[in-house]
C-alpha cells in the first residue's frame, strides 16, 4: 500500500485561474478529477497531487494551453509558500542554511516531496523528487512548481532578477520555444534523475534578512503528519468536507490497494474511515469556531453537515458541549 501523494490546494489555484480567464469549464474539469472546486478558501488544505496533475493535463489538452505548468508556475510567488515554510527560510542567516532547512521541511508543501543538495564543480544542484511517483506521466506540471519555488527561495538572497543557468526536469519534457524565449540564458534538461536548478557555489554565503521567529513555531512537529496512509487522510479530508468526501473505494484506489486492505490497515490503528471522517469534521468545525466569527450554521455546512441539528449532536459527542458554548467558553478564557 503506497502513501497518497498530497499537495497544498494553493498550488492548483493558478491553474484554475488560467482556466477561468480563458472561459474553460473550470468547475467541471476539477470535478472530473475529483478535486474540490472552492480552492481560494482552502489554500492551506491538502488535495491528492496526482489528481491535480490529471486536472492540469486534461485542461491543457482540452483547452489547447501551451506549457500549462509553466503558465501556472510563473503566477506563484514566494508569499504563496506556507507561512511555516517562509518562517524557516526567514530565520536562516545564509542561503546555504536556508537551502538546508528547505530540504529538511519540504513536506510542509507536498507530503511526498524529497529535496536535497548536490555539489557539482562550481555550483550546487537544488534537487527535488516526489517519492513514489516514478513513471507517472505528465509530472512536468508539478516539476515546474518544484523548480520555480527553488528559484524564489534563492531570489530571497540573490535578488529578484536572478535566474538559474540550468533548469532540469525528471519528466521527459521539453519546454515550448515561447517558454524558452523567456529564459534566454537558461538551458533546459529533461529525463534527469530528479528535477533541479543550478545555483553558483559562490552564492551560498549570501546573507538573508533574518527575522525573529518564535522557537515553538519551528518545533520538530511543524511538518504535516502525512508520511503514511492515515496521516495522509487526515491532511486531505478537510478540503473535501463541504463538497462530498471521497468514498473508501476512491481512497483505496489513490493508495494503490484494495478496499479490504485499506480497512485492515485502519483497523490495525484502531480506526474506521467513518471515525477518521468524523474527527476531520470536528477539527474543521473547532478551528472555525475558535478563529473566525462564522455563524454556527455555516460552520456546520463547512464541516460537511447538511443538518445543523446533526452537527450539534455530533459536536457535543466529540467535545461534551455545544458548538456555541464551545466558542463562548474559549473566548472567555
Amino acid at each position: 500500500m503506497r502513501n497518497i501523494p498530497l499537495a497544498r490546494c494553493q498550488f492548483v489555484i493558478p491553474f484554475a485561474d488560467i482556466c477561468d480567464e480563458i472561459g474553460a469549464p473550470t468547475a467541471s474539469l476539477l470535478e472530473k478529477s475529483r478535486l474540490p472546486t472552492s480552492l481560494e478558501e482552502k489554500a492551506d488544505d491538502f488535495m491528492p497531487l496526482l489528481r491535480a496533475v490529471e486536472f492540469a493535463e486534461e485542461a491543457q489538452r482540452s483547452q489547447g494551453i501551451v506549457d500549462f505548468g509553466f503558465q501556472a508556475a510563473k503566477r506563484l510567488q514566494f508569499c504563496h509558500l506556507s507561512a511555516k515554510f517562509r518562517a524557516v527560510i526567514g530565520c536562516s542567516p545564509t542561503l546555504f542554511t536556508a537551502l538546508q532547512q528547505v530540504c529538511k521541511w519540504a513536506t510542509l508543501e507536498d507530503n511526498v516531496l524529497n529535496m536535497w543538495l548536490e555539489r557539482a564543480d562550481d555550483h550546487i544542484k537544488v534537487c527535488s523528487k516526489l517519492i513514489g511517483t516514478s513513471g507517472i506521466p505528465h509530472l512536468e506540471h508539478s516539476q515546474w512548481l518544484q523548480n520555480i519555488f527553488s528559484i524564489h527561495i534563492v531570489q530571497q538572497f540573490a535578488g529578484p532578477e536572478w535566474k538559474p543557468a540550468t533548469i532540469a526536469f525528471e519528466a521527459r519534457y521539453r519546454p515550448s520555444a515561447e517558454t524558452q524565449a523567456r529564459w534566454p540564458n537558461t538551458r533546459f534538461l529533461s529525463g534527469q534523475f530528479a528535477s533541479w536548478i543550478e545555483v553558483p557555489l559562490s552564492f551560498m554565503g549570501f546573507p538573508g534578512r533574518v527575522s525573529e521567529v518564535p522557537l515553538d513555531f519551528l518545533d520538530e512537529d511543524v511538518g504535516p503528519a502525512g508520511g503514511e496512509i492515515i496521516g495522509a487522510l487526515r491532511l486531505m479530508l478537510p478540503s473535501y468536507l463541504d463538497e462530498g468526501v471521497p468514498s473508501v473505494a476512491e481512497i483505496a484506489e489513490m493508495a494503490g490497494t484494495s478496499v479490504r486492505s485499506l480497512q485492515r490497515r485502519l483497523s490495525v490503528a484502531g480506526l474506521t474511515y467513518s471515525e477518521l471522517l468524523e474527527a476531520a469534521r470536528f477539527e474543521k468545525a473547532a478551528k472555525l469556531l475558535l478563529t473566525t466569527d462564522v455563524k454556527v450554521i455555516d460552520v456546520a455546512f463547512a464541516a460537511g453537515y447538511a443538518d445543523p441539528a446533526h452537527f450539534t449532536r455530533a459536536f457535543r459527542r466529540m467535545s461534551g458541549t455545544t458548538p456555541r458554548r464551545f466558542r463562548d467558553e474559549a473566548r472567555s478564557r
